[in-house]
């Protein structure tokens, strides 16, 4: 079965809609929490329904619409603020596809939803924006959060590159604690155990 995908009429309203915030930036903040009621909603991938690892088509949508009208970072702050969790999630995975000044400008917007317990938002955070801007002891903290979670690794940019020996000592001390509680082990645990490791430089 085909992944679900805006359909031509759909295609269409979201392109009614980009073309009215690059006209006039300021009404993505009145159309932004419209987008899945006007364009579409629901997941692009039937097997993930709530858009952990691959953005639902209000997602994309949504992320159209600010790549369209290129807000800046009090912008995107008030669209992550005033919105409800699906309207954060959006914000979250557009992260990477806008020019902020400074660059790290959006990352108490990643630090706040790593705070939740909302899977949606977890994974959403810990996307190619965190790998590239949040420092490693909120990364490891993140990707610990999502063991907690179980929200899929699989969410996580580039966790093989940014995994180090910290984190796995981490997920090793979560196994043992887990094990001696007689609780079970997610299996992404001992996927984070397996990682290669970068050698250390006295190697």
């Amino acid at each position: 079965m085909s992944a679900p995908r805006l359909d031509d009429e759909a295609r269409d309203r979201l392109a009614a809609l980009t073309d009215e915030v690059r006209a006039d930036p300021s009404r993505v903040a009145v159309l932004f929490p419209a987008v899945a009621r006007r364009v579409a909603r629901g997941p692009a991938d039937p097997a993930d329904p709530d858009g952990l690892l691959t953005p639902r088509l209000e997602d994309s949508a949504r992320v159209a619409l600010l790549r369209a009208c290129a807000p800046d970072a009090e912008e995107v702050a008030a669209l992550y603020r005033h919105g409800d969790a699906d309207e954060k999630r959006a914000v979250l995975r557009a992260l990477a596809d806008l020019t902020l000044d400074p660059a790290d400008a959006a990352l108490p917007l990643v630090t706040d939803a790593l705070r939740s317990n909302d899977p949606r938002l977890i994974a959403a955070a810990l996307g190619p924006y965190a790998a590239r801007h949040l420092d490693a002891p909120a990364w490891r903290q993140g990707v610990l959060k999502c063991l907690f979670t179980e929200v899929p690794l699989d969410a996580v940019a580039r966790l093989a590159d940014r995994a180090d020996a910290e984190l796995v000592r981490m997920a090793a001390a979560y196994r043992d604690e887990r094990l001696a509680a007689g609780r079970p082990v997610p299996p992404d645990v001992e996927r984070v155990l397996a990682l290669p490791l970068p050698p250390r430089p006295h190697d």
